[in-house]
């Protein structure tokens, strides 16, 4: 049975509500390309938020933007944690295509040639990805984006030089030259799972007795104030956003500017984070088209991660490439086929393997456990930090929580877990045992089967058979030499490897420029070839006598 088979075949037109009579899109030129800009939130659910039904604190900023744009219902991550999902965003790939799954692969900044996780041996490492997979602000750059991001990276691979023309804390896109078409992200990490504790003292703006606390909490003063400081950390965050989009305004760019405003994934919370249930990959989605287009309206189709690089291209006017795996929502590439389903994974975190899978439709979750002997709740040294995280232990361990709140605490869990997700939006009511619902649980068996193989997901494989196949004798295999021929007064530059990217710059420049046209022989300029899991080329020098 083929992936494709589960893909949901209708038409629909180029924007959200638009219906058959409505005229479609106009074509992507170079005058018209938009101005794309991304507003990442980390850590955080659509529960928490009043364009989601959450009136415990005002959002001034993102409810004027979700009035000027469209609210989607079913945005996910295909990963409930940062750095896999971020790899997704990045590339258009599931992260057990790219080899990207485990959290933590690539992590230099722990020391040059020093495991992350001595315990494991695990050095700092960048998979070997498919055949022609990028990082899709390449292609933006080719057409004359300036693109800029910051400050967060984090993509378990090693960025290649020809994405970004900045990514740093001062990314900005009055930096571009003139009237230049731009792609800017901005991520806030001020709504982090660190910020909980490490923001439990500084001011809340919501009292601790106001807070909605969830089924799956119990409803003690320590979960109370973790709520509260998290809803007090979304103010912080709207207030940041409200500079961006102040910024947008003053320069004329807000009406005919795309906005995405999202979540990196599920909230900073247990059984959030580094969950696959909703809470830890259902992510808030606004999209805020060129004259405010559908404003105020909502989207319930499934969008996933996969989905963003390849309609970010579409709506820029470039074809996305074959090797991605989403699919373009929106633009001129817009695809027919929209997904029925999306598809969920979790694997490595810090020294722990706990392989799960998922898939999801609108109605139904089911979940695949393949160590079952593990609990949900991992021992993950970073959330034990959590005042809330301590309180479940301690509770739990005093027989102290309901059957909702403790089952996530359990030592062992299920090896499969059917969910109603209109009946239970929570995943409380495990209904993998029921008898009404084997057919259902079959089906799902089946579609999440099916995907595994067509994907072929790495996460079937020892990481250190992947390692050693990545970085034999510890070091990536390194590009061959780009080769230079000279002609008519122009050098051609050429690199053995097909898929990968030349980039080149003057000795004084900083930025790497994406080769793409012969370069005149009266300049000298450095020049490379890079291409993700591979150490880049030695650098070609050319000097003008």
């Amino acid at each position: 049975m083929k992936f494709l088979y589960y893909l949901n075949v209708f038409a629909i037109t180029l924007f959200v509500g638009c219906d058959r009579n409505k005229k479609p899109q106009e074509t992507v030129t170079e005058q018209t390309r938009p101005n794309i800009i991304w507003l990442v939130a980390e850590d955080q659910s659509p529960q928490f938020f009043p364009m989601y039904g959450n009136q415990t604190i005002a959002l001034p900023n993102l409810e004027r933007l979700a009035a000027d744009g469209v609210v989607f219902d079913n945005a996910v991550a295909p990963v409930p944690v940062c750095a896999p999902a971020r790899s997704s965003l990045i590339t258009g790939m599931y992260p057990t295509t790219l080899g990207t799954h485990n959290m933590r692969t690539y992590a230099p900044w722990r020391g040059d040639g020093e495991s992350p996780y001595p315990s494991l041996g695990i050095p700092s490492y960048s998979p070997i990805v498919p055949k022609g997979v990028k990082m899709f602000p390449e292609y933006l750059r080719k057409i004359g984006y300036y693109t800029a991001n910051g400050p967060k990276e984090d993509y378990n691979f090693e960025k290649t030089d020809a994405a970004w023309n900045e990514s740093s804390a001062e990314r900005h896109w009055r930096k571009r030259h003139n009237d230049q078409p731009f792609f800017t992200v901005f991520n806030f990490a001020v709504c982090h799972e660190s910020q909980i504790w490490k923001r439990s003292k500084d001011s809340l703006y919501v009292a601790p007795d106001a807070v909605p606390v969830p089924p799956y909490f119990p409803d003690t003063p320590v979960v109370r104030h973790d709520l509260a400081v998290n809803y007090s950390n979304l103010k912080r965050l709207d207030d940041q956003i409200g500079e961006v989009i102040a910024d947008l305004k003053e320069d004329g760019l807000y009406e005919n500017s795309i906005i995405f405003f999202y979540g990196d994934h599920g909230g900073p919370f247990p059984r959030h984070k580094r969950a696959l249930y909703d809470t830890g990959v259902k992510v808030p989605l606004i999209i805020k088209f060129p004259n405010n287009k559908n404003s105020g309206s909502r989207d319930d189709r499934l969008i996933s991660f996969i989905d963003y690089a390849p309609t970010v291209l579409s709506m820029a006017g470039i074809e996305p490439p074959k090797v991605m795996q989403g699919v373009a929502q929106f633009g001129k590439f817009e695809g027919r086929n929209k997904p029925e389903y999306t598809f969920h994974t979790s694997d490595r975190f810090d020294a722990i393997y706990d392989r799960l899978r998922a898939v999801r439709n609108k109605r139904f979750k089911y979940i695949k456990s393949y160590n079952t002997d593990l609990s949900h709740a991992l021992p993950v040294a970073y959330r034990e930090q959590m005042p809330m995280m301590q309180e479940l232990r301690s509770l739990y361990k005093e027989g102290k929580l309901n059957d909702e709140q403790a089952s996530w605490l359990s030592p062992t869990k299920p090896e499969e877990e059917l969910y109603d997700l209109e009946k239970d939006p929570f995943e409380l009511d495990n209904l993998a045992q029921r008898e009404e619902f084997q057919d259902t649980l079959k089906h799902f068996r089946t579609v999440l089967n099916d995907w595994i193989k067509e994907t072929n997901d790495l996460g079937r494989i020892d990481e250190s058979d992947l390692i050693a196949r990545w970085v034999p004798n510890g070091e990536p295999p390194q590009l061959a030499s780009i080769e230079m021929e000279e002609t008519d007064g122009k050098i051609l530059l050429s690199a053995p490897k097909p898929d990968a990217t030349i980039v080149w710059k003057s000795p004084k420049d900083s930025i790497w420029s994406i080769y793409s046209e012969p370069l005149p022989n009266d300049r000298p300029f450095e020049a490379k070839a890079e291409r993700i899991g591979y150490a880049d080329s030695e650098t070609l020098i050319f000097s003008v006598e």
